[in-house]
């Protein structure tokens, strides 16, 4: 696949980087469940966090389809940009929807890293992805808004200074359209932590750092409403399409990651007098998670340049993300195969990028509701929800 000499840079950029980082440094932050701090920091020194962020905000003027390239080239890397990637799809919504005062007062901090924006409060434990059903109430106050509920999966929330946040500030009952009634605010955290918002630690299988938060009258200035009240739902969504992409392109890399690894081992592992990768058992499930990933990629691709047309690209988001993800799932169940009784060592590292590509299939959206969206969408069948 042809790409531009920048491209082609940024990549090499990236891959420069995350050679600073091998596979020692992710095991470690594993064992511990420690975030990967150094690793954030040398992402924001290079500006790569940056990326979506506009030059006259201190950032890169970067397109999606670019930060598509940095996220999959960090985990065809080996490393692991969960902890990192949605400062990108987050800023969309701040970028598209933010008043000039709010990109003057934060852009320019978020470009340096003086502040991380890393959180997004959307999925609460009674409506997981029935976003409109959320219970998480903002009442207005005079100068305030007043806040409480609870969410969850709300990933780095212990590691971020800013939160996105979505909640009701118009009851279901009294709204003309199912959608409106939501509103998105900008959180300071470092104000609210421990005064109105409570963190707390959820242990998953991979070092995800995802917590549930809790808001109990949390109270924050109105000026953190971004856009208009009752509009967050619409504002969102793009943003969502930014996220599905880029998870996608994070799923090409690590899809490529696994092939490489298998190949390598395939290509030097010898029983029986020779390379297992001579068995035809064992180079063709490599050879067909590749054409896999590769019609996956193109996927990717084509659904950034569409964004980045400005075009709405809900069907290719999610095909992007469907058909990545579940490349990048054949990639690691092959590879654990290939590597037969060394994939579960630690070592090897297969065993950890195995863990952290079964996310994918399941976060931020599951499989099932992609295939929903397509049905009902693209092919006019009947809403099956």
């Amino acid at each position: 696949m042809s790409e531009s000499p920048d491209i082609t840079e940024i990549r090499r950029a990236v891959q420069a980087l995350c050679a600073e980082f091998p596979g020692e440094y992710w095991r470690e932050k594993d064992q511990t469940r420690a975030y990967p701090g150094e690793f954030v920091d040398a992402l924001t020194k290079a500006g790569f966090l940056a990326a979506l962020i506009p030059e006259a905000y201190g950032g890169s003027g970067l397109k999606l389809d670019a930060a598509a390239v940095i996220m999959e080239e960090i985990q065809a890397a080996g490393c692991n940009g969960a902890s990192a990637h949605a400062q990108m799809y987050i800023m969309n919504t701040l970028l598209r929807y933010g008043s000039e005062e709010q990109k003057q007062e934060y852009l320019p901090r978020i470009a340096t890293g003086e502040l991380r924006l890393q959180a997004f409060g959307v999925s609460e434990p009674t409506s997981g992805t029935d976003t409109l059903s959320l219970r998480t109430v903002a009442v207005r106050d005079g100068d305030e808004y007043v806040i409480n509920g609870q969410k969850i999966w709300t990933s780095r929330a212990e590691y971020s200074d800013l939160m996105m946040l979505l909640a009701r500030t118009t009851p279901r009952e009294e709204v003309a359209s199912k959608t409106e009634g939501l509103s998105i605010f900008l959180v300071d955290m470092r104000k609210v932590v421990g005064n109105g918002m409570t963190i707390k630690p959820i242990r998953t299988m991979m070092n995800h750092s995802t917590t549930e938060v809790f808001f109990d009258d949390m109270r924050i200035p109105a000026s953190a409403l971004i856009g208009e009240e009752s509009k967050g739902f619409r504002y969102i969504l793009s943003g969502m399409n930014a996220e599905r992409i880029l998870i996608a392109a994070e799923c090409i890399g690590d899809a490529k990651w696994f092939i490489k690894k298998a190949s390598d081992y395939a290509s030097e592992r010898n029983v029986f007098g020779r390379a297992i990768g001579q068995n035809q058992g064992v180079q063709f499930p490599i050879a067909r998670c590749y054409a896999q990933m590769c019609a996956a990629e193109l996927m990717v691709h084509h659904s950034a340049q569409v964004f980045d047309a400005g075009g709405n690209p809900g069907a290719e988001a999610n095909m992007a993300k469907l058909l990545a993800s579940e490349a990048s799932w054949a990639a690691a169940d092959m590879c654990v195969q290939t590597h037969g009784g060394f994939g579960f060592a630690e070592e090897y590292d297969v065993e950890r990028k195995f863990r952290e590509a079964r996310l994918y299939t399941v976060a931020p959206i599951s499989t099932n509701l992609i295939l929903s969206y397509l049905a009902e969408h693209v092919l006019g069948l009947p809403r099956s929800y």
